[in-house]
């Protein structure tokens, strides 16, 4: 059988709504105009509520109003950075859950959170007056996680249960350093609450360009590579007698998961569930191909996280609540739902 008909036939599930071509692309349209709606939404409420032909006319047309500024100085960037980050951990998760085999994995499963955690906590209290610093050194401590799971997990080969397992220990270990240096240094942590929550707030567009690359960068090669974890996930013998390179790809995969969870944590702080839930959402609506679940798992990240922050944001002015426990009270039922299963 021809490899790509042979893909076709395994990641098709038993006939069904969500394994039709129109269902697939309505249910893609619906997430596009999700992102749509919840950008106006995000514009639109605030302390100072502008109406939505004033948010295009001044999007488009620099008129020195104090609606432009609003927009362009605090709204938009922030937006931006919710949208982005969205579908980082969205399609972070997603490749790690097909990666692995487990509808339960997510970004944290390779200690992504737990090594930017650490790096960023340590330049927080230790050198608050480096916090620009933060973004960096997040991504760094967050790659260097990774890495030092795969050196765990390495035996002959890289299989997705030493994967977890390592990135388990690593994460209770990491976590054990967050936790010493919040003890140890109890009066400096204040600056620190809102990074371990997961906040937007001040996110302006320094932020969206140290995170834009990294999203377009993953975004592009997962596409790309979607063909192969289609292949993967028929199981490790079967990707071999189609002739993949089992191990490189699976390396490689995790390799993009990473980044993307990175780059998306250096700039936001730990949100977590959303590499969770975001993807699996999107696979019961779907199905299970990737080449269809990328692209929902990004539009659907991306409407979650800017809803999510504008909740976040609004619903208690004049105070704002960390999104990370927005996404946590959306997140936790779902989790348990998913246990039931």
């Amino acid at each position: 059988m021809h490899t790509e008909a042979y893909i076709r036939h395994f990641t098709t599930q038993k006939p069904g709504l969500k394994n039709r071509s129109g269902w697939k692309y309505f249910t893609l349209f619906i997430f596009a105009m999700l992102v749509v709606l919840a950008f106006l939404l995000g514009n639109y409420l605030g302390t100072v509520k502008i109406g939505i032909p004033d948010i295009i006319r001044v999007i488009f047309n620099d008129d020195g109003s104090p609606e432009r500024s609003i927009i362009w100085d605090i709204r938009l960037p922030r937006l931006i950075v919710a949208a982005l980050v969205g579908i980082n951990l969205a399609l972070s998760g997603a490749i790690l859950q097909g990666v692995m085999s487990n509808p339960l994995a997510d970004p944290t499963i390779i200690g992504v959170s737990a090594g930017a955690g650490l790096a960023g906590i340590i330049i927080l209290i230790l050198f608050p007056q480096h916090q620009l610093m933060v973004p960096m050194a997040a991504f760094v401590g967050a790659m260097g996680a990774a890495v030092l799971i795969y050196i765990l997990a390495w035996k002959g080969g890289i299989q997705p249960l030493r994967i977890i397992l390592a990135g388990v220990a690593v994460a209770a270990f990491l976590g054990a350093g967050i936790s010493a240096l919040m003890v140890l240094f109890s009066d400096r942590v204040h600056g620190a609450i809102l990074f371990m929550n997961g906040s937007l707030s001040a996110r302006s567009w320094p932020d969206v360009f140290t995170i834009l690359p990294y999203s377009v960068l993953g975004a592009v090669i997962a596409v790309f590579m979607a063909e192969r974890l289609n292949i993967l996930v028929l199981g490790d013998d079967t990707a071999r007698s189609l002739g993949l390179n089992v191990e490189a790809t699976r390396m490689g995969l995790t390799a993009v998961a990473a980044l993307l969870a990175a780059s998306a944590v250096s700039v936001v702080g730990l949100l977590g569930f959303v590499g969770l839930i975001i993807p699996h959402a999107t696979r019961l609506l779907l199905g299970t191909n990737h080449r269809v679940l990328f692209p929902g798992a990004m539009l659907l990240g991306a409407a979650v996280v800017m809803l999510s922050d504008t909740f976040a944001r609004t619903a208690f002015s004049p105070t704002e609540i960390p999104v990370g426990i927005v996404m946590a009270i959306l997140g936790v039922p779902f989790f348990l739902y998913l246990l039931r299963r």
